[in-house]
């Protein structure tokens, strides 16, 4: 499977920092890949960490070069995988500085991160990204407002496309876990459902050892 994100990211000069480093042997492999002609294939893995996700930040560069870095956020499922290659979401309507807009315009480079904190999972991808406006295709952006979740709030301009290049899973290194209100209310749950069960049981084996002594009692007084 075909997967640039080496060849990407990796610059002559951050592969010269790796040799320096001793890491240069540990990613020769990822470089590999580099212009093989099959298009970049996002895995059932990816795309369930994707499309599970209510926030990421988007990357794209501004025509003098500075990166200019967005976050996006929505119920679960607002970012959406068209085919294996293929990411979009609504693009809503939100301070219309268009920094983000404006920048696809004259790079369609970008890059999207994904991270998790409960699970401490974080996903990168790079890609080429394009604005599809509301009246090109009324279609897609009102499929993209569709989330497992229901309709998603707020005017929709325009989606986002994104052709993904490449992607890599970072280790887990360095991210606290940090959960949200509905993540803790389905802990808490849970935690109260096993201390209910063993509760009951502890109950149950007092009942039965209450019952045992009974009859113990029972068979003395007959002696």
């Amino acid at each position: 499977m075909s997967n640039r994100y080496a060849n990407i990211a990796f610059s002559a000069r951050a592969r010269e920092r790796q040799r320096g480093a001793g890491s240069a042997a540990a990613y020769a492999d990822r470089l590999r890949s580099r212009d093989d002609g099959v298009p970049h294939r996002l895995t059932e893995r990816e795309t369930e960490f994707i499309t599970a996700a209510d926030s990421f930040f988007l990357a794209t560069v501004t025509p003098d070069g500075w990166p200019y870095i967005q976050h996006r956020g929505g119920p679960a499922g607002f970012v959406q995988i068209l085919d294996p290659q293929t990411i979009a979401l609504a693009d809503l309507t939100g301070n219309k500085q268009y920094v983000t807009t404006g920048n696809l315009d004259e790079n369609p480079r970008a890059a999207l991160f994904f991270i998790d904190y409960p699970t401490r999972r974080r996903l990168k991808l790079y890609g080429r990204a394009r604005s599809v406006e509301r009246d090109d295709d009324p279609e897609l952006l009102a499929r993209l407002m569709e989330t497992p979740l229901g309709t998603i709030r707020g005017p929709a301009e325009r989606s986002i496309m994104v052709i993904v290049e490449g992607h890599d899973w970072n280790c887990s290194r360095h991210i606290t876990p940090r959960f949200d209100i509905d993540q803790l209310d389905r802990i808490l749950v849970a935690e109260r459902a096993a201390a209910t069960a063993e509760r009951e049981g502890l109950q149950g084996q007092i009942d039965r050892l209450a019952d045992e002594l009974a009859a113990l009692r029972i068979r003395a007084d007959g002696v």
